[in-house]
């Protein structure tokens, strides 16, 4: 697996990142074989959230992967928090609260990258400064993230906050690719010149963010997947013919679509599929040419001015 630097970070992490959100579906050996396959592809990086199953994720992890002290030094464990029952919460004594269960569910004496999960704009930035103060002389956090925040979100935390903010996770696909359209469309009057989200994709380029694609075959927010999805015969058909050419699956080419962005993305997996989660992993040897990756952006419908 080809490995990349985690933002600002010296920690290397593998390009590809085993999303746990649905570890629950899984039965015990399930779960068991889905690890092991991640950990053979040289997968070891694995994103959780506090409320993935209601935090039961973490905990069938824990057991799937047989957490002990060796197990660990061996894997990169990511998690988020910030997300209570029908509000947002970055304070101080609820990140703390957060992480001390988060550890407990895991197994583990510390995280090595923690997200705050979605933007609460009753945020003080100098709690969220002091909890990770807290975190991070106590060795229970090594790094630090967000996740679905714009640029001057980001800032206003950097004005407490003295650790690097190395990750930001984003909803992107090929069909949600708003971020990089809205690009190309500059002081242009059609819709795909407006500008949703303040340039994360070049904030997180220049200030060595490291953008974690969330939801990377999905279309909508949750509506289903693109490949092979009769909404999107173009699209499908030109990475059909890509696929081909590379002797690999429609997964692997979709993934490597996000691969090949200089930002040097870090997408994450959804699926609990062991042939799916290896195509995914598979998209880390495939470099897709210039012509190919416009081919199958404008194939989903994106038109360049």
């Amino acid at each position: 697996m080809r490995t990349i630097k985690l933002g600002s970070s010296a920690l290397e992490v593998p390009v590809i990142a085993v999303g746990c959100m649905r570890i629950n579906s899984l039965d015990k050996v399930q779960a068991e074989q889905f690890v092991q396959t991640a950990l053979e592809e040289g997968a070891n990086f694995f994103d959780h959230a506090d409320i993935y199953g209601g935090g039961a994720c973490e905990e069938i992890f824990a057991d799937a992967i047989h957490m002990n002290d060796d197990i660990r030094e061996k894997i990169i464990l990511q998690s988020k928090c910030g997300i209570r029952s029908g509000m947002f919460d970055f304070s101080k004594e609820h990140i703390l609260e957060s992480v001390d269960k988060i550890l407990k569910r895991l197994k583990t004496d510390y995280l090595d990258i923690l997200l705050l999960h979605r933007p609460d704009t009753l945020v003080e930035p100098e709690e969220v400064a002091a909890a990770f103060d807290q975190l991070e002389s106590s060795g229970k956090v090594r790094h630090f993230g967000v996740s679905n925040q714009n640029p001057m979100q980001i800032q206003l935390l950097k004005k407490s906050v003295k650790q690097p903010i190395v990750a930001n996770q984003l909803q992107l696909s090929i069909t949600n690719a708003t971020m990089i359209s809205s690009g190309f469309n500059v002081n242009m009057e059609n819709a795909s010149a407006v500008n949703r989200d303040g340039s994360i994709l070049d904030y997180c380029r220049l200030n060595d963010i490291t953008i974690q694609p969330w939801s990377p075959f999905q279309y909508g927010f949750f509506e289903g997947v693109f490949l092979g999805n009769d909404k999107f015969p173009d699209l499908n058909q030109k990475i059909d013919e890509i696929a081909e050419k590379y002797e690999v699956s429609n997964t692997t080419i979709a993934m490597a679509w996000l691969l090949r962005h200089p930002a040097h993305m870090q997408p994450v997996t959804g699926t609990m599929n062991i042939e799916r989660l290896k195509d995914c992993c598979k998209a880390s040897e495939i470099q897709l040419t210039r012509e190919e990756w416009y081919g199958i952006f404008r194939a989903a419908g994106n038109v360049l001015p």
